[in-house]
């Protein structure tokens, strides 16, 4: 879907000083609610810069990347600084559409220390250049209910220890309380092919294009998506619809797999009235995934001065301790600079998980998330891998044949 950028992106946020008019206009694009951390750095930018206004554009977050795609092949209607979702970081890291920050004038690769290790490779091409960076991340953790985890005499051990042990608690929890465990038996795929894997490696790809589908991790995640099935403990919704949103409200689901930030999007939206019923906890087995993650970058084919100008705004975003806390106070969303997690905030209990200080948590999964790579194709293996485990789960094809089947087709897109 082809969609002007400039005409369609939403109403500008403009912050002036009082009695003078801004000198330089920097457009910044993004998407719910990433959006919002531009909204909370306006007025702080502006101390730093008063002589610049901001004008925020967006657009939902499909239409959004669709149109930055777009934007990014033409080189029209380009923003200065774009926002980027860790589902499409690698497709456009190897667009060559973005500035390599890893080059002058930018010299990113100094700061990366300063962030938590799996953060910069998700924005790195093959060539070693880095086309975005990290404003936030979303360390993988369980949320459950405890209310009904307790009505059913399932200890939090019980959910964490393994696995199986998940599934078996999912088994009490539905015959003892009439909810799912889970909205959906492929949480467990989605978790599992991204747990625990090594430096360097990647989800779907490894070196030199090899796919890596149709392997043990890949036959292991589906195997236990069909138990999860079989046993009876998904409800059979899929994330972000209305009726996974009403599961919240209602109570219907005990547990869901996401990044820390879905404690936010619970309390300010998805079931606020269920307050201090919920905990996080670390994975099941000992997994540790990051799950979410958004970036900033910088077109190339914009002027040089609002280049200088974009990059200046995104270092405020990502490498300013202040601002990174101000978009976790505001937006619930982690920050990707270690410096921000020492910040007495994040040792502060949260009121919607029944007073769990949950963020020293997420902190200590962020330590320990791999730096897997990201590859350009990886969105298309997502719907390649998940349309056959659909096949497993409604249909009961093989798994081994549904693997080899993602193998081959996904082998297909790369030539």
């Amino acid at each position: 879907m082809n969609l002007p950028l400039r005409p369609l992106l939403g109403v500008a946020l403009v912050s002036c000083a009082a009695g003078a008019f801004a000198q330089q206009t920097l457009t910044v694009a993004s998407f719910p609610s990433f959006d919002e951390h531009v909204k909370a750095a306006i007025p702080l930018f502006k101390k730093v810069r008063p002589d610049v206004e901001i004008k925020l554009v967006s657009l939902q977050f499909g239409d959004y990347h669709n149109a930055m795609t777009t934007a990014l092949a033409t080189g029209q209607n380009l923003p200065d600084v774009m926002g980027i979702e860790i589902g499409f970081v690698g497709k456009f890291a190897e667009s060559g559409g973005l500035e390599d920050l890893a080059k002058p004038p930018y010299n990113a690769l100094q700061y990366r220390d300063q962030f938590f290790k799996f953060t910069f490779p998700q924005a790195m091409n093959k060539g070693g250049g880095l086309a975005a960076m990290p404003a936030d991340v979303g360390p993988g953790a369980l949320f459950y209910r405890k209310d009904l985890l307790d009505k059913a005499g399932v200890t939090e051990a019980q959910v964490t220890q393994s696995w199986e042990s998940f599934i078996e608690a999912g088994k009490q929890v539905k015959a003892k309380t009439g909810a799912y465990m889970i909205p959906h038996a492929n949480a467990l795929m989605g978790i599992y092919i991204r747990s625990n894997l090594k430096d360097g490696e990647g989800v779907y790809f490894g070196k030199n294009n090899t796919v890596l589908v149709n392997t043990p991790r890949f036959e292991k995640a589906f195997q236990l998506a069909k138990q999860a099935r079989v046993a009876g403990i998904d409800g059979r919704v899929t994330a972000w619809t209305n009726e996974w949103a009403e599961s919240f409200k209602r109570g219907s689901v005990a547990t869901e797999m996401m990044g820390g930030w879905l404690a936010g999007h619970l309390a300010n939206w998805l079931a606020p009235d269920t307050k201090g019923q919920w905990r996080s906890a670390n994975l099941p087995n000992g997994a540790y995934a990051a799950w979410g993650g958004s970036f900033y970058a910088i077109p190339k084919k914009i002027g040089d001065d609002k280049k200088k100008l974009a990059w200046e705004f995104i270092k405020f975003m990502t490498l300013n301790k202040e601002m990174q806390i101000e978009a976790l106070r505001k937006v619930d969303s982690f920050p990707s600079l270690i410096a921000a997690t020492t910040d007495p905030f994040i040792d502060q209990p949260i009121e919607f998980l029944g007073g769990q200080k949950a963020r020293q948590q997420w902190r200590t999964s962020a330590t320990k998330i791999p730096a897997i790579e990201v590859h350009k194709l990886d969105p298309i293996a997502n719907e390649v891998i998940t349309a056959e485990l659909d096949k497993v789960l409604q249909q009961n094809k093989d798994i081994k044949k549904a693997l080899a089947d993602a193998q081959q087709a996904i082998q297909r897109r790369i030539r």
